[in-house]
């Protein structure tokens, strides 16, 4: 369960790293401290990846969907993002108490 974790936050730091240049040309309001809130989001996915092994890295992969929806202050597209990752990590939390029991 945790290389699904893991792919999943892999999978949404790199999303959130390429989603940076169409948000800032598109909307226009994504400058410095946004473009910084994205790449830090993006490290904090790629860390925790490593961390699945400990139980309360699964909450803070929750609490991280949830700064990722946050980051709609700069630009609506942002909490777009976090939104389907916050229903994908779900997603995941579901099958690990179905599997783990």
């Amino acid at each position: 369960m945790r290389g699904v974790g893991a792919g999943c936050l892999v999978i949404e730091g790199i999303v959130l790293l390429l989603a940076i240049q169409p948000i800032r040309i598109m909307g226009g309001s994504l400058q410095g401290l946004g473009v910084w809130v994205m790449v830090g989001l993006s490290v904090l996915c790629f860390l925790l990846c490593g961390l699945l092994r400990h139980r309360w890295a699964w909450h803070v992969g929750t609490a991280l969907q949830v700064l990722v929806i946050a980051g709609g202050y700069f630009q609506w597209g942002i909490a777009a993002i976090g939104v389907v990752f916050l229903a994908l990590w779900l997603y995941v939390l579901n099958v690990r108490k179905s599997v783990l029991g």
